[in-house]
């Protein structure tokens, strides 16, 4: 199979089987064609050659890049994710809506098995749990579409293909909108899809947690590898090795067989064996150096000063207007420290690194800034900033206008901005290419304090290596928000926990948060079961209420027709037990047949009519509610 977009060439001579129920994380360099492969999958795109093959009933469940501003709740519009779900729902609204004579009785009883075999009564109640996992509040669940920020309509279409129970799931980097518990309980979720997954991530405790094969697109080729994401390195460090030493001692070959050419060429008696040298050095199938693709190699200057302390708060408290986020915060920030924050959705991390960076003023309280501070602030909502008409040198000139072009077009370099890319407009750059270019402006500033909030959005594998190494190494201090564990894990020393209302220091490693997390999501879980109980007891007592007039209203109405129904029963047993003494009459010799047989015509026809009337009769009774 071969794969182009435009005349750009992507996959070439590619072979790849996934089998049913497989978990596979595709992975590659940002503009490889992973996007392009699963527009492939879905029949966006075609292949150039050769076949791409997905069983024709399956169902493919991928997540929308574009929510329209809508006015139905945030839960409806996760339930149209389920679209036989939906198709059900809508037929029986008009089933149920019909004339007496139009009702298709049959029709409603065969939906309403298949909604039952599809789960359907409590779609509601997964929907719900999808919205909770990803970060929503109870009391957003009827909130507006409309109402909700880019990133979080990002989730909300995220939800929507979770519910779809899909055949095949294509995730694109479903991580990027999401914060460190919300990425958590959807590695969980993964786990027990039973489908067949192919998801496209650069967060490799993510991949490690819920795939089960990797594909690895690289050079224009698929490579199909077992087991999660650290074994996939740990084999393809073997191949590589594997290979180098094969290139080195074809090498050797090579140069063994050149010398002998070299040597004995223009002997005559040595001529032909030369020849036959020459001829298989141009039949040698060549090996190809291994190496590992890195083009990133940058690290953060020493910075110029670092004053002691750097900041501090004290007794501060941070929101927006009248709203208060976060109280009587005292934070003192040295030289040196490398702080973490932690805490659930919303508790107020980016307020903090807000508040830190000087973008948030103090409602209450005092910030003292120690003199030289040099903040570098990165930030997803920093990178509308950037000039889209204008160069990544043209961005660093405007930054440094007295520095040689040379030197920043070597900087550049460092981050993979290379030859026309270096003066190409920005406006078509991908998201990664745009947090590398702002990453790259923020290390030339040499701040003393880093404030970063989910620097590793959008960047690849390779970049998040890089950064890693980089903040490995920096030497000022720095404070992280972030989903990507790896880097919380190697970079950070300490972590501070943002909860309630407070940001105070955790006693404890990433995994000591993560049970942290399971617990408090344990304890409102089930103080959610307590609350909904209630809420279902007062319903409850609602609803005999106020169907008590209702079903006294039944009653009158169900009384006459039980009368009836008896009344036939009486008339029917009497007319079949006059059909059995009439047949006993027309066998004895001597009767009158022909009266006798005009009777008995005549009570087939009443029992006739009287059945009909009966099943009326029940149908209206069991319409009424009788069992």
């Amino acid at each position: 199979m071969a794969l182009a977009r435009g005349s750009r060439r992507l996959i070439e001579h590619a072979s790849l089987q996934i089998n049913p129920g497989w978990r596979v994380g595709v992975i590659g360099a940002n503009g490889s064609g992973k996007s392009s492969l699963f527009a492939l999958l879905r029949g966006e795109l075609h292949a150039d050659h050769g076949d791409c093959e997905v069983p024709a009933r399956w169902t493919i469940a991928s997540v929308a890049q574009e929510t329209p501003a809508l006015a139905m709740s945030a839960l409806e519009y996760v339930l149209d994710g389920d679209a036989e779900l939906r198709h059900i729902e809508r037929e029986l609204a008009v089933l149920e809506q019909a004339s007496d004579a139009a009702h298709d009785g049959h029709r409603v009883g065969e939906l309403h098995a298949r909604l039952s075999e599809i789960d359907g009564y409590s779609a509601a109640a997964r929907a719900a749990t999808l919205l909770s996992g990803l970060g929503f509040a109870d009391d957003e669940f009827t909130r507006p579409v409309s109402h909700f920020s880019g990133g979080w309509r990002m989730r909300l279409n995220l939800a929507q293909a979770l519910i779809s129970r899909s055949d095949l799931l294509l995730l694109d980097e479903p991580t990027n909108h999401l914060d460190l518990d919300a990425v958590v309980w959807l590695e969980q979720w993964l786990t027990g899809y039973s489908g067949t997954m192919l998801l496209i991530s650069h967060d490799r405790d993510f991949l490690d947690g819920c795939v089960t094969h990797i594909v690895h697109l690289h050079a224009q080729s698929l490579t199909l590898y077992t087991g999660n994401y650290t074994a996939f390195e740990e084999q393809r460090a073997t191949q590589l090795a594997m290979q180098q030493a094969m290139y080195a001692k074809q090498q050797r070959e090579i140069a063994h067989l050149e010398r002998f050419v070299e040597r004995f060429r223009a002997k005559a008696s040595k001529a032909r064996q030369a020849q036959s040298r020459l001829k298989a050095l141009d039949r040698m199938e060549r090996i190809s150096a291994a190496h590992v693709d890195a083009p990133f190699d940058f690290e953060f200057p020493e910075p110029a000063r670092a004053p002691d302390p750097l900041l501090v708060l004290d007794h501060v408290c941070a929101g927006y207007g009248a709203r208060t986020v976060l109280e009587h915060l005292k934070l003192t920030l040295r030289p040196g420290a490398r702080i973490g924050l932690l805490g659930p959705n919303g508790a107020g991390k980016s307020t903090l690194i807000k508040l830190l960076a000087g973008e948030l003023e103090p409602l209450s309280g005092t910030r003292t800034d120690g003199r030289g501070l040099a903040i570098g602030y990165f930030a997803q909502h920093q990178l509308e900033q950037l000039r889209p008409e204008e160069s990544p040198l043209w961005h660093m000139l405007h930054q440094e206008p007295r520095a040689r072009e040379q030197v920043l077009r070597d900087y550049l370099g460092g981050f993979d901005f290379r030859g026309p890319m270096a003066d190409a407009a920005i406006a078509p750059f991908s998201g990664g290419e745009k947090s590398r270019l702002a990453l790259a402006l923020l290390v030339r500033r040499r701040p003393n304090l880093l404030l970063l909030d989910e620097p590793t959005n959008h960047l690849d594998l390779e970049m998040r290596h890089a950064l890693m190494r980089a903040l490995a190494g920096y030497e000022g201090s720095l404070v992280l928000v972030s989903h990507d564990r790896a880097l919380l894990r190697t970079v950070c020393d300490e972590f501070l926990l943002v909860a309630d209302g407070r940001a105070a220091p955790f006693d404890g490693d990433l995994e000591d948060y993560l049970a942290w997390l399971t617990a408090r999501r344990g304890t409102r879980a089930a103080a959610n079961v307590v609350q909904e109980r209630v809420a279902d007891k007062a319903g409850r007592r609602q609803s005999r209420a106020e169907s008590k007039s209702e079903r006294q209203a039944q009653l009158a109405r169900r009384r006459p027709l039980a009368k009836e129904a008896e009344r036939i029963e009486r008339d029917l047993a009497a007319w079949q037990e006059e059909q059995r003494a009439l047949a006993l009459k027309l066998a004895e010799a001597g009767t009158d047949a022909a009266a006798c047989a005009l009777r008995s015509a005549e009570i087939a026809q009443f029992i006739d009519a009287a059945e009909h009337r009966w099943l009326e009769v029940h149908a209206e009774l069991e319409a009424l509610g009788e069992a």
